[in-house]
């Protein structure tokens, strides 16, 4: 399939029955799952800050871009394993999208998915952003995957001080936890699973598997031909 370059506000006709397919299925996202106003605003008034250097979520690519691809990743997932370099490569290649990790340890690659999971938590809140995304890369090179987790003789070269007391307290704990129960509670139980937020329209789609970048600049059209939402009006006193 041939690709386009991303014309935000133009609609592309949807070149296939199985972009068009994957569209409709996912339609109820549209409805049901709104990008709340508040978190609307509170990214507005971010558009021209990098992303956050410490604390969840976790976001790479640039902090004004105008959609956010949410990842929804099992780092024991071999799927998300072989899809990580792919959207990696696309995200580089789309600076009007950026990527944020969602924690869904499954429950088949435990407890080497949530172990997983604690170390590139640590690595982020001791050394930032970029160490996350190194941290994840890092893991996904040498774990054995499906649940087999970590060589016993695999040392992370980051490994300092800081990040040990991390590991040895329960703090990444909390953020693997909630961002898990956040997954389950919009029925998301699968990985990878993708949720592409328009900060513009404030609508949201939910795209299953490891989907192909075409299917994604498709669904970004969709989202952007889509009216704005109001925001509601203030309670009178």
């Amino acid at each position: 399939m041939r690709k386009f370059p991303f014309v935000p506000f133009a609609p592309r006709f949807l070149g296939g029955l199985v972009i068009a397919g994957l569209l409709i299925v996912a339609a109820w996202a549209i409805i049901r799952h709104p990008a709340p106003h508040a978190a609307r605003a509170s990214i507005a008034a971010n558009r021209n800050a990098s992303p956050s250097p410490v604390g969840p979520p976790w976001v790479y690519g640039r902090a004004d871009a105008r959609f956010t691809v949410i990842e929804y990743a099992d780092l024991e997932c071999p799927y998300c394993r072989a899809y990580f370099p792919v959207l990696k490569g696309w995200i580089d290649a789309h600076p009007d999208v950026n990527w944020q990790w969602q924690h869904l340890p499954l429950a088949i690659h435990e407890p080497a998915a949530t172990a997983d999971a604690r170390l590139a938590e640590c690595a982020g809140e001791t050394a930032g952003n970029a160490a996350f995304w190194k941290a994840v890369t890092w893991i996904y090179a040498h774990t054995g995957g499906d649940g087999q987790g970590l060589p016993h003789d695999a040392r992370y070269p980051d490994l300092t001080p800081a990040m040990r007391h991390c590991l040895a307290s329960d703090r990444p704990d909390a953020a693997i936890r909630g961002q898990a129960a956040a997954a389950l509670r919009d029925r998301i139980s699968g990985t990878p699973t993708l949720r592409l937020q328009d900060h513009h329209s404030g609508k949201t789609i939910v795209l299953p598997g490891s989907v192909e970048g075409d299917a994604l600049l498709s669904a970004m059209d969709w989202l952007a031909s889509q009216p704005e939402e109001t925001p509601p009006a203030p309670a009178r006193p």
